[in-house]
């Protein structure tokens, strides 16, 4: 076994590689002993122990020849929403239970291909539908900090992996803030790349136009090469850019003092915690020491981004879930008399709650007589909300807010209002309404000791300029 170190990077463990302090074997040992003590936290749902083993020791033959991928060393998960051919894939869903992907997700297998070690699925909202974590078929994962609160959604799971140490990273997905929010509740560091930098190909859809892959991890350089390394064009996804990717694990600093925007509701606003706002203010002045322009701003639509993304995302989800109706694959019933009884029961039994709702508020937005008031109404907002950030990200190069407004709740606190669940994500659709990039970054914790998070948000491909100042700002190591 080896020595009981905690990594912060791959940079770091392939030192230890190198100079024989540990093995890949090694490595896989030790988190599959750490998920198996840290089984309360219910973050996976699937370990793939034998597999990840014998991909360690072929990984140590590929270094031992001198043949290794840039990601040998890399031990980590994926949220339980992406395709991995021969493996579950069931979206936190009774609906998809004991389905299998056919393929391989492009971003899966770009990092397979590096030689990173997938060691299992990780738990997560069902069908990335939630900001707790408390809507998955399996049951809630939980927060490492504190067990009986949520570690955030959709992708709790995946951030409650790393927080633990139960991998290096995770993959995720993030539509409003899956990736962002949990890994500010967990302390870690979520990257939600530029709409179409990496392909969605192999993703299970929530709402096509908002939805994101991207990486959860310890340091930003481990971000960065994740960022690198899945990012390009890809034939299977026509939305997918294809500009060029720029070597992102290069670029360690900002070339010149930026100037960076901060929303003044961020901080000024009733609603966000005391501590927050002033680890918020604490971490814009950290900026201001280190040379940027920091200034306060407003965005007049603010109260209407969130009406905005869950009008389009529940119609969005209306339709793409659409295709889950008992008949060609997922969940069945056994008691349907008839077609209809068969759609109808099927979509019952197979959804949780908060699906169910979702589709039926998408459906509502989408039908002829509501189409124009809801649908037609929130994709102008859309399209007014792009050009607000575009003129403010014309005089600004990054955009700083808190993750979330408050640290994580109890875990059944919001449960029973959807509308209070629904404004943990106020600071952070956003970025998916215009398509931008945004990261978060942990920003100290409570008197509780409960996570606190930073979020930046820069222009559309300047993935940069956003990694180099969070590397600036995360001088420090994350700690468990």
């Amino acid at each position: 076994m080896m020595p009981v170190t905690l990594y912060h990077s791959l940079s770091s463990i392939q030192a230890d590689l190198a100079s024989g302090a540990v093995t890949c074997r090694q490595l896989v040992d030790y988190y599959l002993d750490r998920i198996q003590q840290n089984q309360h936290l219910n973050a996976f749902v699937a370990v793939y122990a034998d597999e990840a083993r014998q991909r360690a020791e072929a990984v140590d033959q590929r270094l031992k020849e001198g043949k290794a991928g840039r990601l040998a060393g890399m031990v980590l998960g994926i949220k339980d929403v992406l395709s991995y051919k021969d493996h579950g894939v069931q979206a936190g869903s009774n609906m998809l239970s004991g389905f299998e992907a056919q393929f391989t997700a492009t971003a899966v297998q770009r990092l397979i291909d590096e030689d990173a070690i997938i060691i299992g699925r990780q738990n997560c909202d069902e069908f990335a539908m939630g900001s707790s974590n408390e809507n998955s078929a399996y049951g809630p994962a939980r927060n490492a900090a504190d067990p009986e609160r949520v570690p955030g959604g959709s992708s709790g799971g995946s951030a409650v992996a790393v927080q633990a140490d139960l991998c290096l990273a995770s993959i995720g997905s993030d539509t409003g803030g899956s990736v962002r929010q949990p890994a500010a509740f967990c302390g870690v560091i979520g990257l939600k790349p530029t709409y179409g930098r990496i392909s969605r190909w192999g993703l299970i859809a929530y709402a096509s136009s908002f939805d994101c892959i991207g990486p959860i991890t310890r340091s930003v350089e481990d971000a960065a090469l994740l960022l690198e390394i899945m990012a390009g064009a890809d034939d299977f996804d026509s939305t997918v850019s294809q500009s060029p990717v720029p070597a992102y694990s290069k670029q360690a600093a900002s070339e010149r003092p930026l100037r960076i925007a901060y929303l003044r509701e961020g901080v000024e606003s009733e609603g966000v915690d005391e501590t927050i706002r002033q680890q918020t203010i604490a971490m814009l002045d950290q900026l201001r020491a280190q040379g940027h322009v920091v200034e306060p701003v407003t965005f007049p639509l603010l109260k209407h981004i969130l009406p905005t993304y869950y009008i389009l995302t529940t119609a969005e989800a209306s339709s793409n879930l659409s295709r889950f109706d008992g008949v060609r694959y997922g969940h069945r019933s056994q008691t349907a008399t008839d077609l209809e009884s068969l759609y109808k029961k099927s979509r019952t039994e197979g959804f949780g709650d908060e699906v169910r709702r979702r589709i039926i508020l998408g459906t509502f937005a989408l039908s002829s007589s509501y189409y124009d008031a809801y649908y037609t109404k929130a994709q102008q907002v859309r399209r007014l909300i792009k050009e607000y950030t575009d003129q403010l990200f014309a005089n600004y190069d990054l955009l700083a807010t808190p993750v979330t407004p408050t640290t994580a709740f109890r875990i059944g606190e919001k449960t029973s209002d959807p509308l209070q669940m629904y404004l943990a994500d106020i600071f952070t659709v956003q970025a998916n309404v215009v398509g931008y990039p945004a990261i978060a970054i942990p920003n100290g914790t409570d008197e509780k000791g409960l996570p606190i998070g930073f979020q930046m948000m820069a222009a559309p491909f300047r993935e940069s300029d956003l990694l180099a100042a969070a590397n600036q700002l995360v001088a420090q190591p994350v700690n468990s």
